[in-house]
């Protein structure tokens, strides 16, 4: 439960009891620090407290149609923030809500209390059909999104057409792998160019090395 609410105040900033300013997270960023990306629909929610009977934690179960990223699953229940026990309300802003029958595209980050939503509101997407064609479009959120490196507000994302977005995760998840081995052949390749270089500035050393273990092998050699 520490992890969820440390990953919620990170993203949501109170600014007055009537509304919230959020850190608008890209795209690519959402993508890269999902640990799984799945389209699904809702087939169950139960609330319960937590095992400190502190907190309430809702727990929604999704049967995924398709992952879009991380290890392929049928199901996937997720732990968030607030619901209602026994009459008792809790609700914490900026979490998104799931009822059974939702289609729902969820951005996954495990946590020590299980899977829950990766930035909460701005990490699930609702799938909606329009004309006989399905589009993803953000959850609706009362949140203000402000780029922070500008300090303006941005609008929400566009919605899209499922395709057009399925398309543009494994694109991101493609490149993002190609970038990270391209990293890890640069960092082989510095500890090559370290190693060469220490090799050169110690000649002298290497090859007396070499002399010592050619004297040593012969030696041996010799006694048998």
């Amino acid at each position: 439960m520490k992890t969820l609410g440390a990953t919620l105040l990170l993203v949501l900033v109170p600014l007055q009891a009537s509304a919230t300013i959020s850190r608008a997270i890209s795209f690519d960023e959402k993508v890269d620090h999902a640990s799984a990306i799945v389209l699904g629909k809702c087939v169950d929610t139960t609330s319960r407290w937590d095992p400190t009977g502190k907190w309430i934690l809702t727990y929604s179960t999704f049967q995924i149609e398709d992952q879009l990223k991380g290890q392929p699953a049928q199901q996937i229940t997720l732990v968030t923030p607030g619901g209602v026990v026994n009459g008792i309300h809790q609700e914490t802003i900026g979490v998104p809500k799931f009822a059974a029958g939702d289609d729902r595209v969820v951005f996954v980050k495990n946590t020590n209390a299980g899977p829950t939503v990766l930035y909460f509101e701005q990490g699930a997407y609702e799938v909606e059909r329009v004309r006989g064609e399905r589009f993803v479009r953000p959850a609706v959120s009362s949140a203000v999104l402000v780029d922070t490196q500008r300090g303006a507000a941005v609008a929400p994302e566009e919605p899209r057409t499922l395709r057009s977005f399925e398309d543009a995760v494994r694109k991101r998840v493609r490149d993002r792998a190609a970038i990270e081995r391209m990293n890890v052949l640069k960092q082989q390749q510095r500890e090559q160019a370290s190693l060469l270089n220490v090799l050169q500035r110690n000649k002298l050393l290497v090859l007396l090395a070499l002399v010592g273990a050619a004297l040593a092998t012969w030696q041996l050699v010799k006694r048998r």
